[in-house]
């Protein structure tokens, strides 16, 4: 974690040891169900919990936020930002059920509070956020359709509600027909490591 530390220097010993545990949850789990490369294993800390938490670099979540994380995968970004922010609550979601069930059983072992984890599709939500959050799931134009109908209008937070996509290269391929308000950031603005090099994180206001 000492990467980590070096980037967020105010976490307390209980954020640290939750943020310490992934890495051997995550490699036990993926001998079980394959939910993150295994290459990718062995880089889980810049890859996968440094990566998501390029979203605390961008925005200082207030007590009461409303998250969902479309498209979850095996946990990313959510479990992360959730032991960041412990007075937010965030809803993960993915339409795959094994790995709904991994990241349940993670959030168990932490024993966070703050995250519901469901098989459940975009189309299929019902619910309101103020934030919706994914990590490459699907290009903008159809990140934001999906997106918008589930932001609210109540604002909570300093920056208006809307998506926030962790993304690659191809952002700049995708972001030239979108006529939303848009900003985007390179995260080795954020972080110095090379993985970051191709690495951009943007926001849509959808509020």
């Amino acid at each position: 974690m000492e990467i980590i530390k070096s980037y967020f220097k105010d976490l307390t010993d209980d954020q640290l040891d939750a943020l310490n545990q992934l890495h051997g949850l995550y490699s036990h789990w993926n001998e079980k169900i394959n939910v993150i490369s295994r290459k990718d294993i062995d880089n889980l800390e810049i890859r996968h919990i440094l990566h998501s938490l390029a979203i605390a670099k961008f925005i200082d979540f207030r007590a009461g936020t409303t998250v969902l994380d479309l498209g979850t995968g095996g946990g990313f970004p959510t479990i992360p930002l959730a032991i960041l922010f412990p007075e937010v609550q965030f809803h993960a979601i993915d339409g795959i059920a094994k790995k709904i069930k991994v990241v349940q059983t993670i959030i168990n072992e932490l024993g966070l509070s703050n995250i519901k984890a469901q098989q459940l599709r975009a189309e299929e939500n019902k619910q309101q956020y103020d934030f919706v959050v994914t990590r490459a799931v699907a290009r903008l134009e159809k990140l934001i359709p999906w997106s918008e109908r589930l932001i609210h209008r109540n604002q909570k937070n300093a920056t208006p509600n809307g998506l926030i996509a962790l993304k690659g290269g191809s952002f700049k391929e995708e972001k030239k027909d979108i006529r939303k308000y848009m900003e985007h950031y390179p995260l080795n603005g954020y972080f110095k490591e090379e993985f970051f090099e191709t690495k951009y994180l943007v926001y849509v206001q959808l509020s």
